[in-house]
């Protein structure tokens, strides 16, 4: 299986269009993590799995969704509800009560994988504002191979970021 996973786009509606039509058909699933700032009705959410962030207020979002695959259970949420600034552990025991192998989350604007207690916790940085120590706007594609998650950065223009590129053995 592969994810797209995208957040905090903030309005730009136009670089969720392209992320959209390049990967249609050519990952299982993708996910955007909040802060859209887009209306809960927009035609792009029937490409999308969807949450609200901090900065979207329409109250059709839902706070988080999980999603089951063939291979995966998927916690999405934005992560302010989980004080990610702090710590990855909230996000890591919601996603043990719920059984999922993965958890995707956005907020802090900076990209970042590991496994934590056989979870794999994932941030794909921001698709328009970007912060941290990689100033890139960035998505991730997470692909589940057989023994492990193989994750790789791309830049909004489809880049690959090849340094980036993360292996997580399950």
């Amino acid at each position: 299986m592969k994810y797209l996973v995208v957040s905090d786009n903030h309005g730009d509606r136009d670089c969720l269009v392209d992320l959209a039509d390049y990967y249609r058909g050519k990952v299982d699933c993708m996910f955007h993590c909040g802060d859209s700032e887009l209306e809960p009705t927009d035609s792009l959410w029937d490409d999308f799995v969807v949450v609200t962030g901090n900065c979207d207020y329409d109250e059709r979002f839902l706070k988080e969704q999980l999603v089951k695959t063939d291979e995966d259970r998927i916690l999405m949420t934005h992560g302010h509800l989980y004080n990610v600034r702090q710590t990855l552990s909230n996000l890591v025991y919601r996603a043990q009560e719920l059984s999922a192998s993965i958890v995707l989350f956005g907020h802090t604007h900076e990209l970042g994988v590991e496994m934590i207690e056989e979870v794999l916790v994932l941030n794909p940085g921001s698709i328009s504002l970007p912060r941290g120590q990689y100033m890139i706007k960035t998505y991730a594609i997470i692909e589940n191979l057989a023994d492990s998650y193989q994750v790789s950065y791309y830049r909004d223009n489809h880049e690959k970021l090849s340094h980036l590129t993360v292996s997580c053995t399950k």
